[in-house]
């Protein structure tokens, strides 16, 4: 029998029962029927039985099981194929025919089912149907909307972003072109809750509401948060995923939660919300969802126009101090680079020497430049570990002296990289500098507090047995700093302490630094010689063999390789004696100028 056939004998049996009177059996034989129509081209036919008013009564009942079939079939045909067109009105009658429950949850299906490729094509597909359908539904309908905004964004979130002006141009698995017919999508329900927000109480709309922020967050979070939205490409007209971001922060406006969003942390939102439920919505995915959000406003000024310019430069700095640290603990270069952007911006605002020692005692403040050096020291990506350094001393130069000191002492205490902690000396120095050249000098830069963080500089973290080569530039830093110090306070006057601290220094730190200088030479002397020794009885000088330096074994080097590194770290530690000399050569000349 012919699947048209089939159909006719079920639609013939169907005609004269009562729509209670449907068996599970009337639907399956439905089911397989249009489907075998479907598959075998008959797509004309089946839309002549679904438009006969006589069958209005089975379509409403039995016809979203075709959804399935229908939408495979859909995407097969070609654009200009004419069964396309007859399955695409099939479809437009099921969605005015069907019950809008059964309905719903036959699209929801399919575009939960999708993948790859397919899933661009499925939700474009289905988004305007599914539309319809869900402004059809009277009960749990908030619900409906929630269920559709999440399905789809959970499918979108499995397809990568682009992230070239190349990519995006292409668009090749549909991304761009989703996120923002998914705005279009969610516009009715975004402006029904407009329009009743001053009017209505009921729960309805609050639940709507909600959904949409819900939906809102989530886009946040994927692809907003991954997406490159730092500059615009000059070869793209317009760039998608900046337009997709504008929309969302639209939405947020719309509906009232732009600000309570932004400072929901700072607990301002659950004094304001009705409904506390609201607090919960996605905890769990929120901090992700709000530093993109920050990044947003304060760094791209989406919806800026609507922020109240009222809080201070440092009241936004504290606020956005948690959202920053989400964004710096993050690896991806799109969402690194928005943390150092949000975080620059936020600086550039704070007048220098401004913010005071309290807001270190905020988890953010002392977390943000650990998250500075972490980047400046482990990233791969050199304009980000070079981004990340003029940040930091950005940061560093917006506190006052105590605040600095502090920072200080911390940034000593945890960094665990020699450049890092150089960097910190070179810092101290300045600040000494500037203190002994003002008439009210700082107290923290000077005399007993300047003492204690002496003693976090001026020492060797192992004693003699420090690897110098590795800490080349925290000692060569310390010493220049110890010469500074030794040049410019006057022994009579002793302002920075220095004088009263020789023998500690000599103890914990030029003394160590003589044994551990000689203990290297030598170690590095002998291998150079053995090296030369080997090269000299090998018939190939080329032969590749490996060397050990800094506790480090380096595979793979020629002997005339090897030699080089060893002849450079000998040239390093003569360059750190010179200057060591030099400092116990000051020490001398002005203790014998006091006796």
């Amino acid at each position: 029998m012919m699947a048209t056939e089939e159909l006719q004998a079920i639609i013939q049996r169907c005609q004269i029962l009562e729509e209670e009177s449907f068996k599970g059996e009337d639907f399956n034989l439905f089911q397989v029927a249009g489907q075998k129509c479907l598959e075998e081209g008959y797509a004309a036919e089946l839309l002549e039985v679904i438009q006969n008013e006589k069958n209005k009564v089975i379509v409403k009942s039995m016809g979203w099981n075709l959804v399935c079939p229908l939408v495979r079939c859909i995407l097969s045909y070609k654009q200009e194929d004419e069964k396309r067109e007859h399955c695409l009105k099939i479809l437009d009658q099921l969605v005015q025919l069907c019950n809008p429950k059964e309905l719903l949850l036959g699209l929801l299906e399919q575009i939960e089912q999708t993948s790859g490729e397919h899933i661009s094509h499925t939700i474009l597909l289905l988004l305007q149907p599914l539309q319809t359908v869900l402004l059809k539904l009277h009960s749990k309908k908030p619900y409906s909307v929630g269920l559709s905004l999440s399905t789809i964004l959970n499918q979108l979130s499995l397809l990568p972003v682009p992230y070239t002006k190349e990519q995006i141009r292409e668009d090749k698995l549909g991304l761009c072109l989703c996120c923002n017919a998914v705005v279009d999508f969610a516009k009715p329900f975004v402006d029904e809750v407009v329009k009743n927000m001053e009017a209505s109480t009921e729960d309805d709309d609050e639940e709507l509401k909600e959904e949409l922020l819900k939906f809102c967050l989530k886009s946040l979070k994927y692809p907003l948060l991954i997406a490159q939205l730092d500059q615009l490409h000059e070869d793209i007209e317009e760039d998608p995923l900046r337009h997709f971001a504008a929309e969302i922060l639209g939405i947020l406006l719309d509906i009232r939660e732009l600000l309570p969003t932004l400072f929901s942390h700072h607990g301002s939102r659950n004094q304001n919300w009705d409904n506390p439920d609201f607090l919960d919505v996605d905890r769990k995915h929120s901090a992700d969802s709000l530093a993109c959000l920050s990044y947003l406003v304060f760094v791209q000024y989406f919806g800026i126009d609507c922020f109240p310019m009222v809080f201070s430069p440092s009241y936004l700095l504290q606020c956005n101090m948690t959202h920053i640290e989400v964004l710096l603990k993050r690896t991806e270069e799109s969402v690194l680079t928005k943390g150092l952007d949000l975080l620059e911006n936020c600086l550039l605002r704070v007048v220098d020497n401004s913010l005071h020692r309290p807001l270190l005692e905020f988890k953010g403040f002392i977390t943000a430049p650990q998250g500075l050096v972490k980047v400046m020291t482990l990233c791969p990506i050199e304009h980000l570990r070079k981004k990340s350094l003029k940040i930091l001393q950005l940061y560093i130069d917006k506190f006052d002296a105590e605040g600095k000191y502090i920072l200080f002492r911390c940034l000593l205490k945890t960094s665990n990289h020699a450049g890092v902690e150089g960097y910190v000396i070179q810092n101290i120095k300045n600040q000494i500098d500037l203190s002994l050249k003002k008439a009210n000098d700082s107290k923290w830069f000077t005399g007993p507090q300047l003492v204690s963080l002496l003693d976090l500089v001026l020492l060797l973290p192992e004693g003699a047995e420090t690897d110098l080569l590795q800490n080349s530039d925290r000692i060569m830093a310390s010493l220049n700093l110890l010469r500074y110090l030794v040049i410019k306070d006057n022994e009579y006057d002793n302002q920075t302490g220095i004088w009263t601290e020789l023998s500690k220094i000599e103890q914990n730190f030029l003394s160590p630094l003589h044994t551990g200088l000689n203990m290297s030479k030598a170690h590095y002397e002998a291998e150079i010689k053995s090296k030369k020794e080997n090269r000299r009885e090998s018939y190939n000088s080329k032969a590749v063999c490996s060397v050990t330096v800094g506790g480090e074994k380096m595979p793979n080097m020629t002997t005339e390789m090897q030699l080089q590194v060893l002849h450079s770290a000998l040239f390093t530690f003569d360059l750190i004696e010179s200057v060591l000399a030099r400092v116990e050569e000051l020490i001398e000349v002005k203790i014998k100028t006091i006796t």
